[in-house]
């Protein structure tokens, strides 16, 4: 265990204690257990002579006496470096699973306030002339406000709460083609080295979230030789994990896509690796980033299923480890985006949100829109109002998170009385809720607030359409 060749039954004391960094303390512990009958059980790291390695040992020792005269000391040692390695990484799941739920629920709150920001600078825009004096100001709050929005979808992004849009499909198109965009932006003192195996199977995720995987990784090695210049340098690869090689607590031996990105920058110590996925955590200076790049990734990551690692030292660069399970089906989707105008409608719609500067928010772009809108702040009224009359509706819009009856309760009781109603589900963070569980539900449309009026627009148009 200690790395040391016996040449007796015996280890030498000198050699023993040469491996051990700490053993003055080591010493101390057990001079207190021989001479005051103190409890000895310590940690101490072991620096293994035969080849270098560092462990970690547990050792645990007592006297043992005779006719209340201590004549021996009886112990074990264990060698407690895997075991440790497993219980820091628990820890740190349980940390960031902390900080994610603490995130997203400020994210729900923040987006309640952001929400009528964004709807009414939008509605003012459509109004006011363009040569409006007021105009300008107007743009500012309207763009401000988006940005702050874009800037809670990353929290919500980290906190695993978008879960919209995962497809089976092949990641290496997407890195060439944000390695193509990121070799435009950075200087040509960083080289870019790519090593991107083209037959390493398809994961399940989002090939958005692959692009801000790539791109978040990629700022943050340029940052770290932005001064000095270096290596990027890309890999994708497929490799098996048995239960021995699993590095997350919660992975499954089986085969990985591993998609590495490593730099030649000023590297980091333990204390910086342990804080580098807490959101707005960062070492750049103050208008070089937000500290939510990281922290994004780790929850997309975690959001596919999969695990991120890190490796550095100071002075010796960086590599980060992303590895997303492997699927076995090979058919990848097509994704079509569509660009359409903003429609309008003349239904009737049932609407619910418990805030009401939202729903006040809501209701006018819905009449904007040519809509007629029943609204209300309770959902336990409006699903009365609808029971009296369920066929005056053509569809009902509600919020997810709603005192007396959240969202997916209401929805599930408007179906009872109704199977037939297009229901839209609109909601700012759910810890419970995502589109694919909402359409297993019945309901048939999923929007994340705050969102304009072209979105909202083609929503409604998308799930009214679909029920014709």
């Amino acid at each position: 265990m200690y790395g040391i060749e016996r040449t007796s039954p015996y280890l030498p004391l000198n050699e023993v204690e040469a491996c051990i960094p700490d053993a003055q303390r080591v010493n101390e512990a057990l001079v207190n257990l021989i001479q005051k009958n103190k409890k000895y059980d310590i940690e101490f790291e072991v620096h293994r002579k035969i080849d270098g390695k560092v462990i970690l040992i547990r050792s645990v020792a007592e006297l043992v006496f005779d006719n209340e005269c201590p004549v021996k000391v009886l112990g074990v040692i264990h060698d407690i470096t895997e075991q440790r390695k497993i219980e820091d990484r628990l820890k740190q799941s349980q940390k960031m699973e902390s900080i994610g739920t603490l995130a997203g629920g400020i994210a729900h709150d923040f987006n309640n306030i952001l929400f009528p920001i964004t709807g009414h600078a939008e509605l003012l825009l459509e109004d006011i002339p363009q040569d409006s004096p007021f105009r300008d100001s107007i743009n500012q709050i309207y763009t401000s406000a988006m940005r702050a929005g874009e800037l809670v979808k990353q929290i919500l992004t980290f906190s695993r709460q978008d879960t919209n849009g995962l497809e089976v499909m092949k990641m290496q198109p997407i890195i060439k083609e944000a390695l193509k965009f990121i070799r435009s932006t950075i200087p040509t003192t960083i080289e870019i080295k790519q090593n991107i195996n083209p037959d390493c199977g398809v994961v399940k995720a989002d090939p958005t979230k692959i692009h801000q995987i790539i791109m978040n990784l990629a700022t943050n090695s340029y940052h770290a030789m932005e001064d000095t210049g270096g290596t990027l340098t890309v890999s994708l690869r497929k490799i098996k994990l048995g239960q021995l090689d699993l590095i997350g607590h919660d992975m499954k031996s089986g085969d990985y896509i591993c998609l590495t990105v490593a730099d030649t920058g000023v590297g980091m110590d333990k204390v910086l690796i342990d804080k580098i996925f807490d959101p707005f955590f960062t070492t750049k200076k103050k208008d070089k980033g937000t500290g939510m790049g990281l922290s994004v990734v780790h929850g997309i990551v975690k959001n596919m299923n999969g695990v991120i690692k890190v490796y550095s030292e100071p002075g010796q660069g960086t590599e980060f480890h992303v590895y997303l399970p492997m699927e076995k089906s090979s058919s990848e989707k097509q994704v079509t985006n569509l660009k359409m105008e903003i429609q309008g409608g003349t239904e009737h719609i049932l609407l619910t949100d418990d805030e009401e500067s939202i729903l006040i928010m809501i209701k006018k772009m819905l009449e904007r829109l040519g809509y007629k809108v029943t609204s209300y702040t309770n959902s336990i009224e409006a699903l009365d109002s609808f029971r009296v009359a369920p066929e005056k509706f053509d569809m009902v819009i509600t919020d997810m998170q709603m005192p007396n009856m959240t969202g997916d309760k209401f929805a599930a009781e408007l179906i009872k009385i109704r199977p037939d109603i297009p229901i839209l589900l609109c909601t700012g963070f759910s810890e419970t809720m995502s589109e694919e569980k909402a359409i297993s539900l019945g309901i048939n449309g999923f929007l994340l607030k705050p969102m304009i009026m072209k979105d909202l627009s083609q929503k409604i148009r998308e799930v009214l359409d679909k029920k014709k």
